[in-house]
């Protein structure tokens, strides 16, 4: 079956994220949110902590270390929880919490528990692509994302900043925006069709 994942990007600085586990599993993937969303509201609850997180806590105000097991009550006001032990029953227990809550969960190398994933992102200024391989293969999305990240040039900022001017003193109602705005990025595709 093909992927048939929705994607969307979320703004981390207005949600309040949960991830249990305080490890390599949980550095990784704070440090994923961190680099996407350097404001995004964090809570990590665990036993111990490495410390690389503890340094990384110290770094950013918003990412809160509480040092106890999970329990229940941890989900109260969060929107998003991962999963990020070492341990498949404590991350079910997780998993099994937050769908009874009704909370978003991603179970760290568990597809069959996810209710989204953290993709491999290119980003360059203003232009942010997430690449997912539906769980299948995380290698592939790191390889796709090395080649997108050398192909697509730096100065691709520049002309996303001069378009949102653009945008924003274009007349008319949104299809005709639309229209206007394709017209003058038709010739994005057509210089690279043309040198190929």
């Amino acid at each position: 079956m093909e992927n048939q994942l929705f994607p969307v990007f979320f703004k981390l600085h207005r949600l309040s994220v949960l991830v249990v586990g305080g490890g390599n599993i949980g550095l990784e993937k704070v440090t994923a949110m961190l680099q996407n969303c350097p404001e995004g509201n964090i809570t990590v609850v665990a036993i111990h902590f490495l410390p690389e997180l503890e340094a990384l806590a110290k770094q950013y105000p918003n990412v809160t270390l509480i040092r106890k097991a999970f329990s229940c009550g941890d989900l109260l006001g969060k929107d998003l929880v991962i999963a990020a032990t070492n341990n498949k029953e404590v991350n079910y227990c997780v998993w099994e919490k937050a769908k009874g809550s009704k909370v978003l969960i991603n179970v760290a190398d568990t597809p069959d528990l996810c209710d989204f994933y953290l993709g491999s992102v290119v980003q360059k200024g203003n232009l942010k692509i997430a690449i997912s391989t539906n769980g299948k293969s995380p290698t592939v999305a790191k390889r796709l994302k090395q080649v997108l990240q050398e192909a697509i040039p730096d100065t691709l900022d520049e002309v996303l900043n001069k378009l949102y001017i653009i945008r924003d003193k274009l007349k008319g109602d949104f299809t005709s925006k639309v229209k206007k705005l394709n017209s003058l990025t038709d010739v994005l595709v057509r210089a690279e069709s043309e040198s190929a």
